[in-house]
């Protein structure tokens, strides 16, 4: 039990290296001398009474002890709001830190099959609770440690005051009533912060349903559906799911301990001051050992209880750290292999005897085969649930086949280092991401300059739409914000294309679109479509739809159902064969005629 412990100490000690070294050391100076500080006071205060008699008498004065008297406290009083400071400093540099970790675990390391797992899921919501500041942080925990080294010096300076003026014995009795307390203390908050952490699931719920009714992603459907009554009594059902349990752990853990340890403490303490009463009684002790003595005492007393600046800091910041190793240790031994930087294919992509099964779920491949010639464009139909999309997070190594491969130009995908293979990717998922940031930004997302980012829109459709913002590149795309705009479903998809086509420019090889034009109607998407062949003629494309008619220009055509490519070739070929792919498209343009008929 206790190298667990230790390591744990540990693991916080190596962290205050991420804070810079003089930081740290500044400030485990001023702790100690935060530490030191009352220890002085006791003896400048003791050596002050202890003249008073003589200074009555008119045989001294009090100049230098009411000087070192009031420097103590003075020090006390400046040191105090300095290692405060310092503090947060330490905690702030070290969370940096944690937070770099966090990020590149989850986006680097981590594959996504990993990040859909419960187990991981509530790590992570733990790791960002911390890193939001609504918990304990790891550099909270690190932070803590200098503070814990002044409340140990005091405690040191206390029992060594002790010793002299009483006894070795005395001092050993002391020192040794205010450890157990302390470490009695300290055992009952672990082993409640043991059982707190299986709590994780409730408060990922309790977070999911605070941010859900005090967001405004749902005002809409709260307000129109009459949602508040049913949401304001699911968010008291999640809050007591994970109060009840803690509030009965505190009563079991901490009440009855807190108990025995007081009686302890007393016990401790009564033997103190008998000793002093007896030592001053017989003459033993002066008037200036009675006032070190009786002062001392109470510091060893008032060291077994919670230390508010260390002690719940040190404990769930340190399993706040736990977290994050835990999630790291997750991912990176799920971590996707591959090492060969992965080149751009000159001549093909093959799935051979592909099969996957999502983790938990259903199998989507058992014998996927087909080809995706370099240089050309392939697209891929077929009804929803046929494995479009997780063809599409196969071909991105999102996920690794369970059986068979997917090979570049002969190279083994899972071979290939899974960053290196990405960078060469370009590509729109069906549900992309509409970030709040400005258009420009939404474009270049870090790269490239104004001018490639309009050119990227305009090669997208999105050119007018951009000409409309106010502040053109400039517009940040969320009303919420000042002079911001909101667009529509359409619009964002245009500029989530003017990403991708942005991506190419700046040397993607391989254009991979999964339901690029959903937001469009049928005329634009065949507008887009023309255009898009046009300028991305000679690069790698593969397009998912679920319109066969947007796709007839496409170099290839592979229908997809039930896991399987049933079809291929292309538009022409497709429709003399009379096939899945002939009867779906006659499907779908007799709806678009009879559509256009109503219309008219």
């Amino acid at each position: 039990m206790m190298l667990p412990a230790l390591r744990r100490w540990f693991d916080l000690a190596r962290l205050l290296r991420q804070a810079g070294t003089l930081p740290v050391a500044v400030a485990l100076l001023v702790s100690a001398a935060f530490g030191l500080a009352p220890i002085v006071f006791i003896v400048s205060m003791a050596v002050l009474l202890a003249r008073v008699p003589a200074v009555a008498r008119g045989e001294a004065a009090l100049g230098t002890a009411v000087a070192l008297t009031l420097a103590a406290l003075v020090a006390q009083q400046l040191l105090g709001p300095l290692q405060a400071a310092l503090a947060e400093l330490v905690s702030r540099r070290v969370d940096g830190h944690c937070v770099q970790r966090a990020l590149r675990a989850a986006f680097t390391d981590a594959p996504v099959a990993a990040l859909e797992r419960p187990g991981t899921l509530d790590l992570l919501a733990d790791v960002r609770t911390a890193t939001d500041r609504a918990a304990p942080s790891p550099g909270d925990a690190a932070a803590a440690l200098p503070a814990l080294l002044a409340r140990y010096t005091g405690l040191a300076g206390a029992v060594a005051l002790i010793a002299v003026v009483l006894s070795p014995l005395a001092g050993l009795v002391v020192a040794a009533t205010a450890l157990v307390i302390r470490f009695g203390q300290r055992g009952s908050l672990g082993r409640f912060a043991a059982e707190w952490d299986a709590l994780s699931p409730q408060r990922r719920r309790l977070a999911y349903t605070r941010t859900l009714t005090t967001g405004t992603a749902a005002a809409k459907e709260i307000r129109v559906l009459g949602l508040l009554d049913f949401l304001t009594a699911r968010l008291d059902s999640e809050h007591r799911s994970y109060l009840d349990p803690i509030w009965s752990m505190r009563r079991r853990l901490l009440l009855r301990p807190f108990l025995g340890f007081a009686l302890t403490g007393l016990v401790g303490a009564a033997l103190a001051l008998t000793a002093v009463a007896q030592a001053t009684a017989s003459g033993e002790l002066d008037l200036l050992g009675y006032a070190v003595a009786v002062q001392a005492v109470l510091v060893p007393i008032r060291f077994g209880v919670y230390f508010p600046e260390a002690d719940v800091q040190t404990q769930f910041g340190g399993r706040a750290l736990a977290a994050l190793t835990g999630f790291e240790d997750a991912v990176r031994g799920e971590a996707l292999p591959g090492a060969t930087p992965a080149p751009a294919p000159q001549r093909e992509i093959r799935f051979t005897q592909v099969g996957f099964a999502y983790p938990g779920g259903r199998r989507v491949f058992t014998d996927l085969d087909l080809v995706i010639p370099a240089g050309r464009c392939t697209a891929v139909v077929g009804l929803n649930g046929a494995g479009k999309t997780t063809l599409m997070k196969l071909l991105t190594r999102c996920y690794d086949p369970d059986r068979g491969a997917i090979t570049v130009d002969g190279l083994d995908l899972r071979g290939l280092d899974p960053a290196s293979w990405q960078r060469r990717l370009a590509v729109i998922f069906q549900d992309f991401n509409r970030y709040e940031l400005t258009a420009g930004e939404n474009i270049g997302l870090g790269t490239g300059t104004p001018a490639d980012w309009r050119a990227a829109a305009a090669r997208a459709g999105a050119g007018e739409v951009l000409d409309d913002l106010p502040a053109g590149l400039d517009t940040p795309l969320h009303a919420r914000y000042t002079g911001g705009r909101d667009l529509s479903g359409g619009q964002w998809q245009r500029f989530a294309l003017a990403r991708a086509l942005h991506a190419v420019d700046r040397g993607a090889r391989l254009l991979v679109l999964d339901e690029p034009t959903a937001a469009l109607d049928v005329r634009a998407e065949v507008e887009f479509f023309d255009r898009f062949l046009t300028q991305t003629e000679g690069l790698t494309s593969v397009v998912i739809s679920h319109r066969f008619s947007t796709v007839r220009r496409a170099d290839q055509i592979l229908v997809l159902s039930d896991g399987h490519v049933v079809e291929r070739g292309d538009h022409d070929e497709l429709l003399a064969a009379g096939g899945h792919y002939a009867e779906m498209f006659a499907l779908q343009a007799g709806r678009f005629r009879d559509d256009v008929a109503a219309v008219a």
